[in-house]
């Protein structure tokens, strides 16, 4: 595992498209329960090399009801995003993530993890990967339909800031999914 992982970070297969240069972050050990697939680091993430390094991590804290320790616990929470890397600043946001990474990496890693129980999969991109035809049509349709995926796929929003309209308009979302997704981590950890 400390190979793969070193060889990852070391990866440039799409540097030329990266604004900011690579700098991949991802974590992870075979005894890694559960696994946290978001979309790409942001800027704050890409300077700091930490996963979740920010006001979306807070949240995605938050709703794990886990304190930083045992999130940065590797061998509790692996996190490997769909993109490695910061993907770049567009016009209404952050960029997708790159499409290299997923396929390239996610297996390799998730061949080295025997003991992983859950995949969190945050936001559109993690889900129309993972999920393929069983998404659903909007990302709103997919969380409302989380217990579809149980018990190997929790399904979540993104907990970005930006997401707070998302959340007013969803209070099922506070009401019924996290409580769940408390539950269910609390009995992995």
């Amino acid at each position: 595992m400390d190979g793969l992982l070193h060889e990852i970070r070391q990866c440039n297969i799409c540097s030329e498209h990266l604004q900011l240069g690579p700098r991949p972050v991802v974590s992870g050990r075979p005894e890694s329960k559960i696994v946290i697939i978001g979309q790409a680091p942001g800027t704050k993430v890409h300077n700091s090399g930490t996963p979740w390094d920010d006001a979306s991590g807070k949240q995605l804290r938050k709703w794990l009801n886990v304190s930083d320790v045992d999130f940065y616990d590797d061998k509790k929470f692996a996190i490997v995003p769909m993109g490695f890397c910061y993907p770049g600043k567009g016009k209404t946001g952050d960029l997708p993530p790159r499409t290299e990474c997923a396929p390239q990496w996610h297996e390799q890693l998730f061949s080295k993890m025997p003991n992983l129980e859950l995949v969190i999969l945050i936001g559109m991109y993690a889900q129309k990967y993972y999920l393929q035809k069983e998404a659903k049509k909007t990302l709103t349709e997919t969380v409302a339909n989380y217990k579809d995926y149980l018990p190997e796929y929790f399904v979540l929003p993104h907990p970005s800031p930006r997401n707070r309209f998302w959340l007013t308009k969803n209070p099922w979302f506070d009401v019924e999914v996290v409580p769940e997704l408390r539950k269910r981590i609390s009995e992995l950890i």
